[in-house]
């Protein structure tokens, strides 16, 4: 497997992993609760959390950003794709969810360009971004160490410039990054208890976007009315 492969698919089998992704899935869940018959698209590295929506959606596909050496990794309904060319026709998706793409991503502008040319008008982005403030950004042997991680005013600025605007965001992963027992039983009240007392810590940043339509559509020309003056 590639590198980036490795770390992103060791991590989630490990004990430490698999309950950041359970806390990380909380917060989805809270977020889109109900995805039944829309397509749904996860694109990054979004398999440990598209089985909230796989049942009901009438569509759901990871679409994994990193070549791995192998398929064996990969679950069934995935394909690999290249994040500058994505190969889906235009509004293709209801909801699409942005895990460990950005913060390694050749070109975020462009990446989000292709993500909004395959999302529906009225459809809804997910962002999943490790926090440049929290410490998960800082264990490289973590998905959220790999890139580069970003601040909530580089995404705010970065959503606008892709003719996105933010509905609503949040945070999760006040749990430090350690896979020890006695941390990862307090995962629950540390997450409670982080987003109460240090909400701008978090490990990661969940933010929805939805397009902005109005800011893509080019502003009516005026007219330009001529006044001829008779010279003296």
């Amino acid at each position: 497997m590639s590198d980036d492969f490795r770390v992103v698919a060791e991590f989630y089998a490990s004990r430490g992993g698999r309950v950041a992704a359970r806390l990380l899935r909380r917060q989805l869940a809270d977020l889109w609760p109900d995805l039944g018959r829309l397509n749904v698209l996860g694109l990054g590295h979004a398999q440990p959390f598209l089985s909230l929506w796989q049942q009901d959606a009438a569509l759901c596909i990871a679409a994994e950003t990193r070549l791995p050496a192998d398929t064996q990794h990969l679950a069934s309904a995935t394909c690999i794709v290249d994040e500058q060319e994505l190969p889906f026709p235009d509004l293709s998706f209801d909801r699409i969810l942005l895990s460990h793409a950005l913060e390694t991503s050749a070109s975020a502008p462009r990446l989000l360009r292709m993500v909004w040319r395959v999302l529906k008008d009225d459809g809804r982005l997910m962002l999943m971004v490790a926090n440049r403030r929290g410490l998960w950004a800082h264990r490289e042997s973590t998905p959220f160490g790999q890139g580069a991680p970003w601040s909530r005013g580089q995404v705010d600025r970065l959503l606008a410039q892709s003719l996105f605007r933010i509905e609503r965001s949040s945070g999760a992963l006040w749990m430090p990054p350690a896979d020890i027992r006695p941390v990862l039983r307090l995962g629950r009240f540390t997450e409670r208890t982080g987003a109460r007392l240090a909400p701008q810590l978090s490990g990661v940043l969940l933010i929805e976007a939805v397009k902005d339509v109005y800011a893509a559509m080019p502003t009516a020309r005026r007219a330009v009315r001529r006044t001829l003056v008779q010279a003296a």
